[in-house]
């Protein structure tokens, strides 16, 4: 099953599952959005646009998925938003934007759910600016951090919507030029982590 087959069958309910719980720490991962100033903006994995109503504004942003079918659900909210948005369809390991294009890079949930997270946070880092942001939220586990069920399941899971066996610091080894300026728990006890990342200006 692809992943753009399994969120096209997620996409009536991805709202209801995944909204209750994710707003906050959505909203606290784009804080850092309003503390420094930023023209372009690209969410990456937009989904269903759980965060467009969060975003503040100023910025033009981007949005991309991989799954009309979420897309869709995104420009209904788009729609009644008042920030400025564009919606593409698109494949996050190879994003169809030039390099540095963007002041900041927005991956929310969606390095886990790919299973080529390694290539997905290079692209992001290839289209940032010198300086620039790129802002995660996601399920991560700690190196050497044994998590026996959640290694167990996570290639089921995989395979229908989200990983739960991704180790950041082994994903951001293969991406050189970024640093973390931030990364702090976010949810369920560190398991959900709000990183920041900043793209090296050398």
């Amino acid at each position: 099953m692809t992943l753009r087959y399994s969120y096209t069958l997620f996409a009536p309910v991805y709202d209801a599952l995944v909204a209750p719980f994710t707003a906050a720490m959505r909203r606290r991962s784009l804080a850092p959005l309003q503390e420094e100033p930023h023209d372009e903006v690209l969410l990456v994995g937009i989904g269903s646009g759980l965060d467009i109503p969060l975003l503040p504004r100023g910025p033009r942003y981007t949005g991309l998925d991989l799954t009309p079918a979420m897309l869709g659900r995104a420009r209904r909210k788009a729609a009644a938003s008042k920030s400025e948005i564009r919606l593409d369809v698109g494949d996050a390991r190879h994003l169809p934007y030039g390099d540095a294009m963007f002041d900041a890079v927005v991956l929310h949930l969606i390095l886990a759910v790919t299973p080529h997270p390694g290539q997905v946070l290079a692209e992001a880092a290839r289209v940032s600016r010198r300086g620039g942001q790129i802002l995660i939220l996601d399920k991560f586990l700690r190196p050497g951090q044994t998590a026996p069920l959640r290694r167990l399941i996570s290639p089921l899971l995989g395979l229908l919507a989200t990983r739960t066996d991704v180790v950041f610091e082994r994903v951001l080894a293969q991406v050189p030029g970024l640093e973390v300026a931030s990364d702090q728990p976010a949810l369920a006890g560190g398991w959900f982590r709000q990183i920041v990342l900043r793209k090296s200006v050398a």
